[in-house]
């Protein structure tokens, strides 16, 4: 495994490379639900927030279902972005 300090500097590379910054159209159609579970995915995710985190919240009530809609919808939105392959090589850091 690679140092924090080592993941966060690859990132950083990877961000800054040409072609990043550019605009990618979407057009995507999701449920109210899908959509307010993946808005709180994304501030845990932003905040910090983990699992030892013991107060009860929206994310605690996720169905099997909704976390494979967000998840296509993911897979979905870095296609169309063209960073599939990229973050899959990522997910393997």
């Amino acid at each position: 495994m690679l140092a924090k300090s080592d993941v966060a500097r690859i990132y950083e590379t990877l961000l800054s490379i040409p072609g990043m910054n550019e605009n990618v159209k979407l057009s995507v159609s999701i449920a109210r639900k899908d959509m307010l579970l993946l808005s709180k995915i994304i501030e845990r995710g932003l905040n910090g927030s983990n699992s030892s985190d013991k107060s009860i919240g929206i994310l605690d009530a996720i169905t099997q279902e909704s976390t494979q809609i967000i998840s296509s919808l993911t897979s979905e939105l870095l296609a169309k972005a063209g960073l599939s392959e990229m973050n899959e090589k990522l997910k393997s850091l």
